[in-house]
C-alpha cells in the first residue's frame, strides 16, 4: 500500500500518514519504528521533548541498511523544544537533534509550541516553588532561526506545531520563509474545522496528533468511538472506530499520525486507504465535535504566547 502525498509550499512532499512517538517507552519505540515501516509507514514523528530521538533514528537506519527502504523514502518529523526558542540557540538544538537522529538531514522540523521556556538543559525548567519558569522570547525570533537550520540545509522544510490561526498569521507576515506544516490536536472531539481551512488558505498543510484521542488519558474525556454514528461506520465499513476517526481525519485534508507501540494496533491503524466516508457520512461525525483537549498543557496559560 502506497500512502498518498501531499505538497508543501515549497514543494516537497509529506506522506498523509505517519507513527505518532510520544510517551512511547524506550526499548518499545525502535521495534514500534521497524515494525511499522516493515507494515508500509513512510512518515515518523518525533520530538526532542520525547527523548526518543536515538532510538528512533537507530530503527530508521537498521531498516535502510537492511535493504527495507532507502532515505528517501522515509519522511522523518522532529521538533524544537521550548528551552531552545532564542535565534541563536536554534541551529545549535538542530544539530542535536540531528546527532541523535543520525541522519544527513530532518525532512520536517517544527517549532514545538509558540510557548518559550527559559534557556538551558532543563526540559520542563522550574523555580523553587514547582512553577514552570518561562521566558518571553517570541516565536518570531525562534522562526528566524529555523529559517537559518533551512538555509544551512540542515533540515528540508520547516513549520509549526500548536500555533493558532492568529499566531499564524502574525508568522505569515514576518517570516521569509512560509511554515509549510502546523501539527495540531485534531480528534473526534476537536476537529479544529475553521484552523485548518485557514491553514489551507495560506498553503499550510496540517498533520493532527493524537488522532485517536489518546485513550485513558488523564482528563477523562472520552474519545467518542462508542457513539452510535462511529459504531455503525465500523460495522458498515467493516473497520475499527480508530479507522473511522482516522478516515475521517484524513478525507478532512489532515495527515493523521496516531501512536501506538502494538504491533497489531499498528497494524489495525494503517488499514485506513480502501474506503471512503460519503459527505454526508463525514458531516455527521464533525457534529460530534465538543471541543474537549487532550493536550491542553495548562501550564503554558502563564506564557503571553498561550495558543488555547
Amino acid at each position: 500500500m502506497v500512502v498518498p502525498s501531499i505538497t508543501f509550499n515549497d514543494g516537497n512532499k509529506m506522506p498523509m500518514f505517519g507513527l505518532g512517538t510520544y510517551l512511547s517507552k524506550p526499548g518499545e519505540v525502535a521495534e514500534a519504528v521497524k515494525y511499522a515501516i516493515e507494515v508500509g509507514y513512510r512518515h515518523i514523528d518525533t520530538a526532542f521533548f520525547y527523548e526518543n530521538e536515538k532510538e528512533i533514528g537507530e530503527a530508521i537506519r537498521e531498516k535502510i541498511n537492511d535493504g527495507t527502504i532507502k532515505r528517501e523514502d522515509i519522511f522523518v518529523t522532529t521538533k524544537l523544544w521550548n528551552n531552545s526558542h532564542k535565534e541563536h540557540e536554534v541551529v545549535p538544538a538542530c544539530k542535536l537533534s540531528l546527532k541523535n537522529l543520525g541522519l544527513d538531514y530532518i525532512d520536517l522540523y517544527l517549532i514545538h509550541w509558540p510557548i518559550a521556556f527559559k534557556s538551558g538543559d532543563a526540559l520542563t525548567p522550574r523555580d523553587a516553588s514547582g512553577k514552570i519558569e518561562f521566558d518571553d522570547t517570541d516565536y518570531l525570533e525562534t522562526w528566524r532561526g529555523m529559517e537559518k537550520c533551512k538555509g544551512q540545509n540542515l533540515v528540508r522544510s520547516i513549520g509549526v506545531s500548536n500555533f493558532n490561526a492568529e499566531q499564524l498569521a502574525r508568522l505569515l507576515s514576518q517570516a521569509k520563509i512560509k511554515p509549510v506544516n502546523n501539527q495540531v490536536e485534531i480528534t473526534l472531539n476537536l476537529n479544529q474545522k475553521s484552523l485548518v481551512e485557514f491553514c489551507k488558505k495560506n498553503e499550510i498543510t496540517v498533520t493532527g496528533f493524537s488522532p485517536l484521542g489518546r485513550p485513558g488519558n488523564r482528563y477523562g474525556i472520552k474519545n467518542l468511538w462508542d457513539e452510535p454514528i462511529i459504531q455503525s461506520l465500523a460495522n458498515k465499513y467493516n473497520k475499527t472506530p480508530a479507522n473511522i476517526a482516522c478516515r475521517f481525519i484524513l478525507q478532512s485534508g489532515v495527515s493523521p499520525i496516531p501512536k501506538s507501540v502494538t504491533k497489531s494496533r499498528i497494524k489495525e491503524n494503517f488499514d485506513i486507504f480502501d474506503f471512503n466516508l460519503t459527505p454526508e457520512e463525514l458531516q455527521e461525525i464533525e457534529k460530534l465535535n465538543t471541543g474537549s483537549r487532550v493536550a491542553p498543557f495548562s501550564e503554558g496559560k502563564e506564557s503571553k504566547y498561550y495558543p488555547f
